[in-house]
């Protein structure tokens, strides 16, 4: 991690000196722009006094317009500084503890009824797709969403592994695509002075690509206007052009020009409709396709020798011209038609030409020549990013090892295992068996003592570890589980449910998948809302119907009599966390031990608030 720390001091500190050298030039070309004004101010009355020719006046205006343009280039490269420096800084601020808040929080992907999204704290604020998040656009946080929500195959978790870490130090693979620019709509480049600063500062600086609205548009069935109507426009443009230049040069009527005005906007009104069609698709369809392109062509630059990577590079192999190039000319297209349609001032000449009609045509022409690849790209581009994503997790948390995928018997185990959102300075580690003779931890422990916090990292672990990234522990091994949660359950007034109907309901949802998949569940304070008899005859139905379907996992509870059915069953074990009391206040060491908790802090914790007992 020092490594890490490090180098983005340096390139943090790198991008603000180079910033502040770009102020310096900005401030130097702000003050050549006002004495050229005033020089051309001086030529002009000069001019005006009749003392110098009027060519003098261009010296002045040229060397304006050329400061203008230098002046935008340093607003450009100023721009780049800062979002080079705002990425280094959040770099810093992950190595730090300090990055909750920091980034896109995948809040739009929480599905409360997914079996442990919401319990592990996958996604929101402070959440594991904050921590590991590093794409670009939104198909590589859709890709990442997609392997945080389900567990790939062993033979894939173990090629992810390969390529996370065959990416792990590309460093300036990884900056080059955060630095690219936004896009500024309707397949438009945005200008890097057009950012937005709160953007910057906040990390936020990507796309809003919805892919599914792409795949849709370039899936469809042709629409072409024909050869004829094209045909048509064609002849009235060149007949129109050739009548108002002939009004212009040869002081010809201008009534034959009209007339051909005329009729071009009749052909365009004609075709309204698939105009207008068109123009809605692409309004959205077309958003972020200029930073995808440049994603594309930095994807097609690369040489891989890793299968996995090779394998997502190859997708990008066509005849022809290559992806970037097809891509930025669909977005040059979307944005001629945009201008041909709604700029006031190019309106006419769009119509003169007939732009509408032939870029709908052309528009139309791309989506059958090139759109049936579009969905290959879009998933390659997806897995480039996600995997680049966990290699920056992995640069960043080089102490954490890759998870050893087991075959065979089910077992979970691992050694140092802490939770990985947390910080280095709150986050205890314990070890950890399940498997063979062992497939049921019991968990006893007072309030507060760190039971739940045992589960999530056994969860959050187990998820990093299934999507082929580095686990927060010494070492891990396991075979390839479906996780099940049954944690953060709480009643519902709207849908009329108690707390324990509720708890009932969740329980089921866990033992239905054990029909199908091989389940590591994971249950706190099993059956809480109900009383203690029925909890101790209903928790160990549960466990047993559990064991018999071969899953493996952990149940929580502070209700010490739960703690008797490892007496009953085989496969079950009693651990438990402990505290202490001392001169009125409770203190934990969050260390798993083994056996039963011998007593409760209920009564002391009461005591504790001020409650009389």
């Amino acid at each position: 991690m020092r490594l890490a720390f490090t180098q983005y001091i340096k390139r943090l500190s790198d991008a603000e000196l180079e910033g502040k050298q770009l102020d310096k030039r900005d401030d130097q070309v702000a003050n050549l722009r006002l004495i050229l004004a005033a020089l051309g101010a001086g030529v002009a009355w000069f001019w005006y006094s009749g003392s110098l020719a009027v060519g003098w006046l261009f010296v002045p205006v040229v060397l304006f317009v050329g400061f203008i343009v230098l002046h935008r280039r340093l607003l450009s490269e100023r721009r780049v500084a800062d979002r080079k420096r705002a990425y280094y800084k959040n770099g810093v601020d992950r190595l730090s503890d300090e990055w909750s808040g920091c980034g896109a929080s995948g809040k739009r992907y929480l599905d409360l009824d997914h079996e442990y999204a919401a319990d592990l704290d996958l996604f929101g604020v402070g959440s594991l797709f904050q921590l590991v998040n590093g794409a670009r656009t939104q198909l590589g946080e859709d890709r990442l969403a997609e392997w945080l929500c389900s567990a790939a195959d062993r033979d894939t978790i173990i090629e992810r592994q390969g390529a996370v870490a065959r990416l792990r130090d590309e460093l300036e693979l990884r900056e080059e695509l955060a630095l690219l620019a936004v896009n500024g709509g309707f397949g438009e480049p945005a200008r890097p002075d057009e950012a937005d600063d709160a953007d910057i500062d906040s990390g936020e600086l990507r796309d809003e690509f919805d892919s599914s609205l792409l795949v849709s548009w370039s899936g469809r069935g042709a629409q072409r206007s024909g050869q004829v109507p094209r045909a048509i426009a064609v002849v009235i443009s060149i007949c129109t052009l050739i009548a108002g230049a002939g009004a212009l040069a040869f002081d010809w009527s201008w009534y034959p020009a009209l007339v051909g005005f005329a009729l071009a906007l009749a052909l365009q009104l004609y075709f309204k409709s698939e105009i207008l069609a068109t123009m809605q698709d692409m309004n959205e369809a077309g958003k972020g396709l200029h930073t995808l392109s440049q994603v594309l062509e930095i994807m097609q630059r690369q040489k891989f020798d890793d299968p996995y990577l090779d394998r997502i590079v190859q997708r990008l192999r066509v005849d022809g011209l290559p992806p970037s190039q097809q891509v930025a000319r669909l977005a040059k297209l979307i944005a001629y038609l945009n201008d041909s349609t709604r700029n006031q001032l190019f309106i006419p000449v769009g119509i003169v030409l007939g732009l509408p009609l032939h870029l709908t045509h052309a528009l139309d022409t791309w989506r059958m020549t090139v759109g049936r690849e579009i969905p290959t790209w879009l998933e390659a581009v997806g897995d480039f990013e996600a995997t680049l994503s966990l290699s920056r997790f992995a640069f960043e948390r080089p102490t954490y090892p890759f998870p050893t995928i087991a075959i065979g018997p089910l077992v979970l185990e691992a050694k140092g295992l802490g939770h990985p959102l947390l910080s280095r300075s709150d986050c205890v580690a314990n070890d950890l068996s399940l498997g063979g003779e062992q497939r049921l931890l019991m968990v006893s422990g007072s309030n507060m003592s760190g039971k739940s916090t045992l589960l999530r990292t056994i969860g959050i672990n187990t998820v990093l570890a299934q999507m082929g990234a580095p686990v927060c522990a010494q070492k891990m091994a396991l075979t390839p589980f479906q996780v099940a949660t049954a944690m953060r359950v709480s009643d519902s007034l709207q849908d009329g449910q108690s707390l324990f109907f509720a708890v009932l309901s969740r329980l089921k949802r866990v033992v239905d998948l054990t029909q199908s998949e091989t389940v590591l569940f994971l249950l706190d304070e099993i059956l809480q809302g109900t009383n203690s008899h029925d909890r101790r005859i209903g928790a160990e139905a549960v466990i047993r119907s559990l064991l018999d379907k071969e899953a493996l996992g952990l149940v929580t509870t502070h209700d010490l009599s739960l703690t008797q059915i490892a007496s009953t069953l085989p496969n079950v074990a009693n651990v438990h966390f402990m505290d202490k009391i001392e001169d009125g206040e409770m203190t934990f060491d969050y260390q798993l031990r083994d056996g039963t908790l011998k007593k409760s802090n209920a009564i002391e914790l009461m005591r504790l608030v001020g409650l009389d007992v």
